[in-house]
């Protein structure tokens, strides 16, 4: 009885993956028991208050829009240009100062900053804007950081969105 090659090497690989099958590498890993389920306590129901009769057809404030602390600095606040704002800034932001150059580049759609060695949040400050009497300090995303009026010649004083008082000053 002959045996031919091409027998032989089919009748050893059959034989190594039969092998391999039952090797123990191949074996379900072993799953972990479930947890056993805990017992919650029953929901309670109570009434929600009535609506706020004050202003019923005001709508709340958008996320991320900064109000200033008192809306008679808005309202008294000097008009402001945007080429009034090119230069170099001082920023004052939880007792930290630090620099803040801003052009009239367009950046999206407001115009370029660059904060140099600031803390946060101003150290996001990617561009700015004008809106109304409001001097508007955007991140990279466009999301509002910061709102400012000025308080005075080349002077502004308002808040970031987590509520930080800041100042900037041209120059100094």
């Amino acid at each position: 009885m002959t045996v031919s090659r091409t027998g032989l090497v089919a009748a050893c690989l059959l034989t190594v993956a039969m092998a391999g099958c039952q090797s123990s590498r191949f074996s379900r890993v072993d799953e972990p028991e479930p947890l056993p389920a805990t017992p919650t306590p029953p929901v309670a129901q109570n009434q929600l208050p009535p609506p706020s009769a004050t202003a019923p057809n005001q709508f709340p404030a958008p996320p991320g829009a900064t109000a200033p602390a008192n809306s008679q600095v808005a309202a008294n606040a000097p008009d402001i240009s945007k080429e009034s704002m090119s230069g170099v800034w001082t920023a004052s932001v939880a007792g930290q100062s630090c620099k803040v150059a801003m052009g009239l580049t367009k950046f999206g759609s407001s115009y370029r900053a660059a904060p140099l060695h600031c803390p946060a949040p101003i150290e996001n400050v990617k561009g700015w804007d004008i809106k109304g009497k409001q001097l508007v300090l955007y991140d990279q995303n466009g999301s509002q950081i910061a709102g400012l009026y000025s308080t005075g010649g080349q002077h502004f004083d308002g808040q970031t969105n987590g509520g930080q008082g800041i100042t900037l000053a041209l120059g100094q």
